[in-house]
């Protein structure tokens, strides 16, 4: 709790470095902002051309450009959150080791410079729907909330702990990236649910990520609320999100001594 209010003290600086870090990543880029609609496009454009003429994957009646965008755009968030906020710590170390403030600020500062990405593809989703003739339910738009909730304590709880524990192995960041190689495929982002044999799919829910995305699907192809499946994929949230911010704030006290 005090660490709650530690947060919102500082909210202005919390705010400041979120700015910061959008600045900081187009401020020298020709194409800026830009780049959050070329890479999630880039890699649908692939995912359609390899999925479509060569290994076929069926979708149902939905045009596979659109099935597989609405999987990568929160995937994006993910991974792209995920190595922001795993290295917050380190490459601000002169700010870690001579000013007192609530760590976690600077991984959450991350987080939320990604949003902005989010939302740029999220309007360039919209616009593909759009070409494609596809509208959501109304209703089910009202679960979108809840749904970048759950996403976002995944996410949170997932950063503080790699930002905490890269502050100790720098081989962390590796790990990383092998750990999202393997989770993309792990996740029904360039296939359906219904490929997964039935019987294995209780299990398959724990993936947290495969809940979320599948209910991003529901809500917004599909046209209807999300299913029993994302419960798992919240608890799963919940849990990951507590014990990555315990551990965070359990070594927090040694970022300064060892950074």
């Amino acid at each position: 709790m005090l660490s709650y209010i530690g947060v919102y003290k500082a909210r202005d600086l919390l705010w400041a470095w979120t700015g910061r870090n959008i600045r900081a990543r187009y401020q020298q880029s020709s194409l800026g902002w830009l780049w959050a609609i070329i890479q999630p496009a880039a890699q649908v454009a692939i995912f359609s051309l390899i999925f479509t003429l060569f290994v076929r994957v069926d979708t149902g009646n939905i045009p596979y450009p659109v099935f597989s965008f609405v999987a990568v755009v929160p995937w994006t968030l993910l991974a792209a959150s995920l190595t922001d906020m795993s290295q917050s710590l380190v490459v601000n170390m002169g700010l870690v080791t001579k000013i007192y403030f609530p760590r976690e600020v600077l991984p959450i500062a991350a987080l939320l410079a990604r949003l902005m990405d989010f939302g740029v593809s999220v309007g360039l989703l919209v616009i593909l729907m759009l070409f494609y003739q596809m509208s959501p339910d109304p209703v089910g738009l009202l679960f979108l909330p809840l749904i970048l909730v759950i996403q976002l304590t995944l996410i949170l709880g997932l950063g503080l702990a790699s930002a905490a524990g890269n502050v100790f192995f720098r081989d962390v960041q590796s790990l990383l990236t092998l750990v999202l190689q393997v989770w993309f495929y792990a996740s029904p982002i360039i296939y359906p649910v219904n490929m997964v044999p039935e019987y294995l799919r209780p299990y398959y829910y724990l993936n947290p990520m495969a809940g979320v995305i599948e209910a991003y699907r529901d809500v917004l192809l599909n046209g209807q609320a999300p299913g029993a499946y994302l419960i798992p994929s919240a608890l799963m949230s919940l849990v990951i999100f507590l014990l990555g911010y315990w551990f965070f704030k359990r070594v927090e006290f040694q970022f300064a001594d060892i950074v």
